[in-house]
């Protein structure tokens, strides 16, 4: 591989995003969404599940500053509350709640360099200074064993999630210090990571063990290219040489302690990464995995780990991918499940994991660019990540179902994993602030930029500045996304600037159009390479027609068969009982007829379809079982964008819809 071909993210201090939509969801998790998360880590919002999170930071700063040190006990499980009266010194929530407050902090980094705020950063600061006031004199910071006591840490990788802690809080301290100058939490960071780098590892004396929930290895690539410290990527790649090795250090660990050794697919630790070809088990720690393989294999040079990423991503996206953009057909082990098991009302397909999916796509798209990555990328953003949140900011989805019959979900047990609304908060709530993170970080994904060329992989109106070939250049985007697939790019350069633009060619839209004036033109892998010297004011044109189109699923997805699901640009559409009330299953599509219309859902425009369709009709004595074919009736089937289900009142929703 060579290096000096690979992309960047573009910094987010060098963009800007002003299309009404994005903008509109960015200012809704600026204003709505951080400040009612951080009421929430502090356990300030009535009727919602406890956080703790805040509160343990606290309480384990005190008993450092007591001097106070606690024998382990033993494990507490993934979840404690308090039986009866809260105990002052005790651990409460989930083995892992610190990583709410990281995912927070990374979250105001990202809307502080977008819009500076002086009391929102005041507010983190104060909440930095809880939390660095908790952290061991080793370094060690990690209040599930802070206060549960540390001679059980590192005793439980498999389970207890303290390295995932350590990359969120990697990740977050970066941002902020990125954001902010200010380094308190980037310097308790590293001190975290040279604690667990002591103490893992292949040297005498140390564990070979890794972490059970992967994000670590992707965190410390970016620690290194913070720092410039390089052990921080020897680190990250340690952890995807060791992970599946024989003798498995899971398997080891469980026998020290006495506990059941695990199906190891579940943490991708079954065989060694590099062996690896389908995406299995919990479908949030694969998808960490995946981006960190291929930040190690870009940065390098391991093309046997990069072919690993490969295989995977072909893995997930022929075989284990929804219409909607989300991963993770069984809430058994929140997981992926066997190939082309992809059940509509049961499905699990986890916030986090859609967007766990836009990250290992964005890596790839930096190594390779490549249009049916970037499809898949908008695809699950534009999907599956925003439908984690309601429009206002509120409330939130962990489970994204492609189904949904209220009535069915509350009597069913085996439904028992999907909710009907959003949900104000949850115990175990990964999927808000990993929302707010990315939501407010969209331009790294929209944009990443090499030595000579600006890649544009998401058609976000706004602005990106970057360097091409040592020149300053700004690009400002007026884009119509996703309602309208007009794109207008204009240049701004003091001075002429030679270099690439490449904008990917959508694999939805059949007859793209660019026009770009006295420039060379190269396609390839689905980007159109634009190369020439560019001055300030020049101007390219992109028309991205987004006809309505009906998609059938692979044969082999049992779930989908004679249906269809409906797409017009990036947006998956779904049907819901608000606009045509009970009954989804009984329409059928007959595809004479379809109109767009303009619609409102809570307080915001969104492009609806009508569509001609057939209504079964039900006669109210109808038989349980008959040989009489059931009578029709013409109607109007409306369809909205899947993300805005369920902000108009609890009730049924379809994407797949009968032909």
């Amino acid at each position: 591989m060579n290096s000096k071909e690979f992309s960047n993210p573009a910094e987010l201090k060098d963009t800007r995003i002003s299309d009404s939509f994005w903008r509109g969801i960015q200012e809704t998790v600026r204003t709505e969404m951080l400040p009612y998360q951080w009421a929430a880590l502090n356990d300030r919002i009535p009727g919602a599940a406890k956080s703790w999170c805040m509160r343990n930071y606290r309480v384990a700063g005190e008993m450092i500053r007591s001097g106070k040190e606690r024998h382990y006990a033993g494990d507490y499980g993934f979840y404690r509350e308090p039986e009866g009266v809260e105990q002052p010194d005790e651990f409460y929530g989930w083995v892992f709640q610190d990583s709410d407050f990281s995912k927070w902090v990374e979250a105001v980094a990202y809307s502080l360099t977008l819009h500076p705020d002086e009391k929102l950063e005041q507010t983190a600061d104060e909440a930095i200074d809880i939390v660095c006031a908790a952290q061991r004199e080793d370094g060690y910071l990690d209040t599930y064993y802070i206060l549960g006591g540390m001679d059980g840490a590192l005793t439980n990788m498999r389970d207890h999630h303290e390295m995932y802690c350590l990359g969120h809080l990697i990740e977050g301290a970066v941002a902020y210090h990125q954001a902010t100058g200010k380094d308190q939490l980037l310097r308790a960071a590293c001190r975290y990571a040279d604690w667990a780098a002591e103490r893992l590892g292949r040297g005498e004396g140390q564990k070979r063990g890794y972490p059970g929930h992967e994000i670590a290895e992707m965190a410390l690539v970016r620690l290194y290219q913070e720092t410039g410290e390089k052990k921080y990527l020897d680190f990250a790649k340690y952890f995807v040489d060791e992970r599946g090795q024989s003798p498995n250090y899971f398997d080891l660990e469980a026998e020290a302690r006495g506990a059941k050794k695990t199906d190891l697919s579940y943490n991708q630790a079954h065989i060694p990464v590099r062996e690896q070809s389908e995406a299995v088990g919990h479908a949030v720690r694969a998808m960490y995995l995946y981006a960190g393989m291929a930040d190690v294999a870009r940065l390098t040079g391991d093309e046997s780990l990069l072919d690993a990423c490969g295989r995977l991503w072909k893995s997930v996206v022929r075989e284990k991918l929804y219409i909607t953009g989300g991963v993770g057909g069984t809430h058994v082990g929140e997981a992926f499940s066997d190939p082309y098991d992809l059940p509509n009302d049961a499905a699990y397909s986890e916030t986090c994991a859609a967007i766990g999916l836009a990250f290992f796509a964005r890596r790839m798209l930096q190594i390779h660019p490549k249009a049916e990555i970037a499809d898949v990328m908008e695809m699950a953003l534009y999907n599956t990540v925003i439908a984690g949140m309601a429009m206002d900011g509120k409330s939130f989805f962990y489970v994204n179902p492609l189904e949904s019959v209220p009535e069915h979900v509350k009597k069913d047990r085996r439904l028992d994993h999907v909710k009907t609304v959003r949900q104000k908060w949850f115990g175990c709530a990964c999927c808000p602030p990993n929302i707010a993170r990315t939501t407010l970080s969209l331009g790294a994904y929209a944009w990443t930029v090499s030595e000579d060329t600006i890649y544009t992989h998401l058609y976000a109106g706004g602005e990106i500045k970057a360097k091409m070939n040592g020149k300053d250049i700004r690009l400002e985007i007026q884009s119509g996304f996703p309602w309208d697939g007009n794109v207008k790019v204009t240049v701004r350069a003091e001075e002429p600037v030679s270099g690439t633009l490449a904008f990917r060619l959508p694999g939805w839209c059949e007859n793209s159009r660019i026009e770009a004036g006295n420039v060379s033109r190269e396609e390839r892998d689905g980007y159109l390479y634009l190369s020439g010297e560019w001055t300030d004011g020049q101007e390219i044109r992109l028309s991205f027609p987004m006809k309505v189109r009906t998609v059938r699923a692979n044969p082999n997805v049992r779930a989908d068969q004679g249906k269809v699901a409906v797409r017009r640009g990036p947006l998956t559409y779904c049907a819901e009982e608000a606009d045509n009330g009970k009954g989804l299953h009984l329409w059928r599509l007959t595809g004479e007829k379809t109109e767009e219309t303009e619609m409102e859902i809570a307080g915001r425009k969104v492009v609806g379809l009508k569509m001609s369709a057939m209504k079964t009709v039900v006669p109210e004595d109808a038989p349980l079982y008959s040989e009489t074919e059931p009578e029709e009736e013409a109607g109007t089937l409306t369809m909205i964008p899947y993300y805005a289900w369920d902000n108009r009142g609890e009730g049924e929703m379809s994407v797949f819809v009968r032909v």
